[in-house]
């Protein structure tokens, strides 16, 4: 952990509510609306989520599963995204979601005429626009929380831990 917590108060809480609640509660209600307005599928939204965490290193994200309707991802996805380019598991716009996250955070100057072909043949405009920023939320602040060891010690509900590497 890179940032001193006082006793017995909640990490996250603390250093994006308390530390600097003009910025932090601003980023929290951006990334809360991540989750709350998307209109994407749960399996693209995971896709892109979890390629996300994987390139972070984001410990707490990695271990998250984003729920709907009382519906996850199921037991095996992680390991798909992983292998995004290869699995069976995917469709076209599963695949193209996780494509899309990495090529976001590892070569966003790349993104040529052909990629952008293949995500207009799946995705509205309004689709796209939707998954960069939320590719965008889970790049800015998985990497801030994995950077300032956040990711290591929060506590995911239903968990009686913290997340552990």
């Amino acid at each position: 952990m890179r940032i001193d917590i006082p006793e017995g108060k909640d990490p996250i809480g603390y250093v994006w509510g308390e530390m600097v609640p003009g910025i932090g509660i601003a980023a929290s209600n951006f990334s809360l609306a991540v989750y709350s307005h998307s209109t994407l599928g749960l399996p693209e939204f995971e896709a892109a989520r979890l390629r996300i965490a994987q390139l972070n290193g984001c410990l707490f994200c990695l271990d998250w599963r984003t729920e709907r309707d009382g519906s996850k991802v199921e037991e095996g996805f992680l390991d798909a995204v992983a292998e995004w380019r290869t699995t069976d598991v995917f469709d076209d716009r599963t695949r193209l979601a996780a494509e899309y996250a990495e090529r976001y955070v590892l070569d966003h100057h790349n993104l040529d005429e052909d990629f952008w072909a293949r995500m207009s043949a799946c995705y509205s405009q309004t689709e796209i626009v939707e998954l960069s920023m939320s590719i965008g939320s889970w790049l800015a602040f998985g990497r801030l929380n994995h950077v300032l060891g956040l990711d290591a010690v929060c506590v995911l509900p239903g968990h009686s831990g913290t997340a552990t590497p």
